[in-house]
């Protein structure tokens, strides 16, 4: 197990394994401090969407997700803070604050566990544990998932199980 992730095995490690393919960020290294520009406003961040890019997915793939998650929030269930689907086969990357009207028109955000739908940065509660921020593009088989903005994560979750064919995985960190 990579050290630099959580003590806790990887919420991917509970679903059936697909291939992974090459995710990267401007603003997300592996195992490192997420910059104050994605992190949360009430966290003294900017709150803008990371800038992503991704390569080596399956040619058979026919639309893209996006997902934010932190296993380590106080909840028992985690905490989700981007969920986007519908993303074209075609589009290979985002620019930082994209979810800031800058994502294709196809694409259908999520309400996060902050209640409001869209990007929102990491901002877990003042202390000593680092959290650690899961972010992964799902290539999926279907053009598009038949889901509205009011979708329950775990709803969101099923679909995207059940369609990924591989799944790229960068993991930040950030403690308050």
């Amino acid at each position: 197990m990579d050290l630099s992730r959580a003590t806790h095995p990887s919420p991917y490690d509970f679903l059936p394994p697909v291939p992974s393919f090459t995710v990267t960020s401007e603003d997300i290294t592996e195992g490192a401090p997420l910059p104050k520009r994605i992190v949360h406003d009430s966290a003294g961040g900017e709150n803008l969407s990371p800038q992503l890019s991704w390569s080596a997915f399956p040619e058979a793939t026919k639309s893209f997700a996006i997902t934010l998650y932190d296993p380590d929030a106080p909840t028992g269930t985690g905490w989700w803070h981007w969920q986007v689907v519908n993303l074209p086969a075609d589009l290979t990357s985002l620019p930082r604050g994209a979810a800031r009207g800058g994502l294709p028109a196809s694409a259908v955000e999520f309400r996060t566990d902050y209640g409001t739908s869209g990007y929102q940065g990491a901002a877990p509660p003042p202390g000593d544990q680092t959290h650690h921020y899961y972010l992964a593009v799902h290539a999926l088989e279907v053009e598009r998932l038949d889901l509205t903005p009011d979708t329950t994560n775990a709803v969101v979750g099923f679909h995207l199980t059940a369609h990924t064919l591989a799944r790229g995985v960068i993991v930040g960190t950030y403690q308050h």
